[in-house]
């Protein structure tokens, strides 16, 4: 458990979260626009403010009680920043050396230099000169320099913002296996929906220095009025497994609960990137994001049709949106028959057409393509 109440006075900005707590475990995205106070929080939280006063504990442990605080270096945090902040005068394997030196006596166990490089994959990289690294190669060498401080709770800032679709694509994937892998608890600020989306396991929602709500990511992804819808509007995250490339090159995404559902996948989906499951398809946990704007809603299963994905599922809300840009439209609110939930966005004369009402079993629709792993 993570709780506290940090406030912190800067020249032109005032923190002041108001009490919180939240699950250590796993990973907490820190999510709010540009402004909000997601760094002056992490930093306030990390010790590295000195300015800050309150109250915060991490687990069993005090790390600030008034303006009484436990030295940022005996708080065990792995730093991953935008900017990577590397060291210009070493090299990578410098750069490695200098953190591995810091370790605490007592947190030498844990993974070993080689595992540790070889997951990150920055092998090739070790004699290279900071300054001759792209801006993921630079982020790969933060994340090892992080790993190998031991740390019992890793801090990420923003660490994708900087990089190109490519790069963040990759670093994205990476992320998310390091984590569920070596298990550390995990704060991540991000103002981008589709990393909350890939990444939370809940979501500490920020606006003008303070703490607005704190949801878990269904929870977050359950109501209409979520931060997280963007202009694509509402979006389901659902997890399950990947298996293996049919002949077709259709890719099967199955619900965890045995013959729950199956969702079909294109090939080329960004869902079955080997460099995100290094040990291969077959049985890959993931997330796919489905917009609601590409479910549809039939009464009966659908024949005649091209549409692969057909899903029988239980209609538990219906919301209708009377202002703003969507406007006239409703979000339909469906449950799968393993218990997720999948939302579907629908104009109101298509609700009223169809009848639609709430606990009526009605079969969903989805696109092959509209299937995207975030």
């Amino acid at each position: 458990m993570i709780h506290g109440h940090l406030q912190l006075s800067l020249t032109n900005f005032t923190l002041d979260s108001t009490p919180f707590a939240f699950a250590s475990e796993g990973v907490t995205v820190l999510f709010g626009r540009s402004g909000s106070g997601k760094s002056t929080l992490l930093r306030a939280m990390s010790g590295l403010d000195k300015r800050t006063h309150g109250q915060l504990n991490f687990q069993d442990e005090v790390w600030q009680t008034g303006k009484k605080y436990l030295p940022v270096e005996r708080r065990d945090i792995g730093f991953v920043f935008q900017s990577a902040a590397l060291l210009p005068h070493k090299n990578v394997r410098g750069n490695l050396d200098y953190a591995r030196r810091r370790v605490p006596r007592d947190r030498q166990h844990g993974p070993g230099f080689e595992e540790i490089i070889d997951r990150v994959g920055i092998a090739d990289l070790l004699e290279r000169p900071t300054g001759n690294l792209s801006g993921g190669e630079r982020q790969r060498v933060a994340i090892a320099r992080a790993l190998l401080m031991r740390p019992r709770l890793l801090m990420m800032d923003e660490p994708l913002s900087a990089l190109d679709w490519q790069a963040k694509s990759e670093l994205l994937g990476l992320i998310e296996s390091v984590v569920a892998e070596y298990q550390i608890p995990t704060l991540y600020i991000t103002h981008a929906p589709v990393e909350v989306e890939r990444l939370a396991d809940r979501v500490v929602f920020m606006a003008d220095g303070g703490i607005t709500s704190i949801e878990t990511l269904a929870e977050a992804t359950s109501r209409v009025d979520s931060p997280l819808f963007t202009e694509e509007g509402p979006v389901s995250v659902l997890h399950g497994t990947i298996g293996a490339i049919e002949p077709d090159g259709l890719v099967p995404f199955r619900s965890k609960q045995a013959d729950a559902f199956t969702f079909w996948v294109s090939a080329h989906s960004d869902a079955i990137r080997s460099d995100a499951n290094p040990h291969g398809l077959r049985s890959k946990t993931t997330r796919l994001r489905v917009l609601a704007r590409d479910v549809a809603i039939a009464r009966q299963c659908q024949e005649g049709i091209s549409m692969l994905n057909q899903l029988a599922c239980t209609i538990t809300s219906i919301a209708i949106d009377t202002t703003g840009p969507r406007a006239g439209r409703a979000v339909v609110f469906l449950e799968l028959a393993d218990g997720q939930p999948l939302l579907a966005e629908l104009s109101y004369r298509s609700v009223e057409q169809l009848g639609l009402v709430n606990g009526q079993r009605v079969f969903a629709l989805v696109k092959t393509a509209a299937l995207i792993d975030p």
